[in-house]
C-alpha cells in the first residue's frame, strides 16, 4: 500500500474546475504532489486523452490522484482521501453535524448549482433565450441563499471547508457563463474576495486566467485582478 511518503500526482486540465477544486486542496494540506496537466484544445477539447486518465477512470475525465499503488477519481472523494491523509489543517469541520452540513454544501455546489451553470455553456450565442434567463436565475436563487448563510460566519459552513473550495470554483465557471454576482449579495462578494486572498486559490486560478488569456477567451475581472500582470 501506499506510503505517507509516497509522492502523490493529481491529473487535472486547464480548465477543469474539478481538477482546480482538489489542486486547491492539496495546496491547503500542504501536500508534496506533481501536477500533470492534460492538455485542452478549443475544438477537440481533453482528446486525445491522456492514457493514465483513462486506464484509472471509467468516465474518462479528470481528476484523477494517484498515491503509490491508490488510483482513485472524482474530486470528492479525492477530498475525502485527503482529508484522512492530512487531518491538519482541517478542510471538513471536527463536529459530526457541522461536518454533514459541509458535505451537503459542497453537494450542492456540483449537483443543485452547477448544472445551471452547464446549461448555460452552450447557451453561450443565446443568453437571452428563455432556457438560459431560467438557468441564471435559478443561479442567482442559490446566490442568494449562500449569501443568507453567510450572515453569521466568513465560510459557508462556519470553518473555512471543502465546500467553501467547491463553490469558489463553481461561481467562478458561472461568472464566465454569465451568471455573475452582484451587489444584490454583497456578503458572497466579501466571501470571494477573502477567498481570492488565499495563497493556493490564487495560485490555481492565476494559472486558469493566463491559460484565457492566452487562448484570446474572456478573462472576468475578478480573475484578471489575481493575474496581476495580464
Amino acid at each position: 500500500m501506499s506510503t505517507p511518503n509516497t509522492r502523490l500526482t493529481l491529473y487535472s486540465g486547464p480548465l477543469s474546475m474539478f481538477g482546480a477544486k482538489v489542486q486547491i486542496a492539496l495546496l491547503e494540506k500542504r501536500l508534496d504532489f506533481a501536477l500533470v496537466m492534460v492538455p485542452y484544445d478549443s475544438q477537440q477539447g481533453y482528446s486525445p486523452r491522456h492514457p493514465e486518465v483513462l486506464r484509472i477512470n471509467p468516465k474518462r475525465q479528470v481528476p484523477v490522484l494517484v498515491h503509490g499503488d491508490l488510483e482513485i477519481f472524482d474530486s470528492t472523494q479525492i477530498f475525502e482521501y485527503l482529508e484522512d491523509l492530512q487531518p491538519d489543517p482541517a478542510l471538513w469541520p471536527r463536529e459530526p453535524v457541522a461536518r454533514a452540513r459541509a458535505r451537503g454544501l459542497e453537494h450542492q455546489s456540483d449537483e443543485v448549482y452547477f448544472p445551471h451553470i452547464i446549461r448555460l455553456m452552450s447557451l453561450q450565442q443565446a443568453l437571452a433565450s428563455e432556457p438560459a434567463v431560467a438557468a441564471i436565475e435559478s443561479a442567482r436563487l442559490f446566490y442568494v441563499d449562500m449569501d443568507r448563510r453567510l450572515a453569521s460566519s466568513d465560510w459557508l459552513a462556519g470553518s473555512y471547508s471543502f465546500a467553501d473550495i467547491a463553490f469558489y470554483m463553481a461561481a467562478l465557471f458561472g461568472e464566465r457563463q454569465g451568471a455573475p454576482l452582484t451587489a444584490v449579495t454583497p456578503r458572497l462578494l466579501d466571501w470571494r474576495q477573502r477567498m481570492t486572498e488565499r495563497a493556493p486559490v490564487r495560485s490555481v486560478v492565476r494559472a486558469m486566467a493566463c491559460w484565457l488569456k492566452a487562448a484570446g477567451r474572456p478573462v472576468p475581472e475578478f480573475m484578471l485582478s489575481i493575474a496581476g500582470q495580464l
